[in-house]
């Protein structure tokens, strides 16, 4: 058992099949498949039940994936303590992020290790929780932060502590503004402009269908200028937008208020860099700090 056969056992684990692990590998299915029946033919075991759409592991495939994670893991803590000791550690950081205040935790790590270490780039990617599902499960970012249910069976998570709550955008010569805070039947009638995040908080309210949606966005600062020139109101998170000064925008809380956590989530079982892993423990730092 050498450490690459290991990476691509974890990797057929964490990716449910043969053929998805192949393809983020880079690796021919049938040269995969082939490794996979080696390693069970040296063990003398089953490490994976048949007939089965995903894989499932036998008892023996989940103690060689617990000893596989440790192997792995002792291997990158070695290459990790040796690039310390150069004190050089280069490399990309991928994140996706839905646009929240969240996301100063990760913007203040950022910042902190960039101080440390120059030499890491870190790459940021916005979107809504689908569309950074799909990038994140495809491997072109490392990391993601979203705000619905993780599957823990597939993800590991740390929960940001700041939280978001919705509010509803407009200009301040708006008979809304007049109010404190807006409710579901404020709604009815106004030309909305939602995001998927926002337009499932509001379906939670009440029947959407009384709603007049116009438009739909996932970027916040597009959707203000929809709603600076006149096209609508917009349903977003609350502090993401100036609305102070001379700004003409304003915006109120809307009821009831429903505080939406950050998770930042990666693959379970999966083998960073040592610049993706270090943004992750300063991350885990932060947070448990603050708590």
């Amino acid at each position: 058992m050498d450490m690459r056969t290991m990476q691509y056992y974890l990797a057929v684990v964490r990716e449910g099949t043969i053929s998805a692990a192949a393809e983020v590998l880079h690796v021919a299915q049938p040269s995969l498949s082939r490794q996979m029946k080696e390693l069970e033919a040296e063990l003398g075991v089953s490490l994976f039940e048949r007939g089965n759409r995903r894989i499932a592991l036998t008892e023996e495939g989940r103690v060689l994936r617990k000893r596989a994670e440790e192997m792995v893991r002792l291997m990158q803590m070695t290459k990790d303590e040796i690039a310390q000791i150069k004190n050089h550690i280069s490399g990309s950081v991928r994140i996706g992020a839905g646009e929240s205040i969240s996301f100063h935790y990760l913007a203040r790590a950022a910042a902190e290790i960039a101080q440390e270490h120059p030499e890491i780039r870190f790459h940021i990617i916005s979107g809504d929780t689908r569309d950074l599902m799909d990038e994140l499960n495809s491997g072109l970012i490392d990391l993601a932060v979203i705000f619905t249910d993780v599957d823990h069976a597939l993800y590991q998570t740390i929960t940001l502590p700041a939280e978001d709550s919705f509010a509803l955008l407009m200009l301040k010569s708006s008979p809304l503004a007049q109010k404190d805070e807006i409710r579901f039947a404020d709604l009815e009638g106004l030309p909305l402009i939602v995001s998927r995040a926002s337009a499932a908080y509001i379906s939670g309210l009440n029947d959407p269908s009384s709603l007049n949606i116009v438009a739909t966005y996932n970027l916040i600062y597009n959707a203000s200028l929809l709603v600076e020139d006149g096209l609508g109101y917009a349903i977003c998170f609350e502090r993401l937008v100036n609305t102070g000064g001379d700004s003409p925008l304003c915006m109120r809380p809307i009821v009831p208020r429903i505080n939406n956590a950050g998770n930042l989530i990666w693959k379970k079982y999966q083998v960073f860099s040592p610049a993706v892993q270090l943004f992750i423990d300063r991350i885990r730092l932060m947070t448990f700090s603050s708590s």
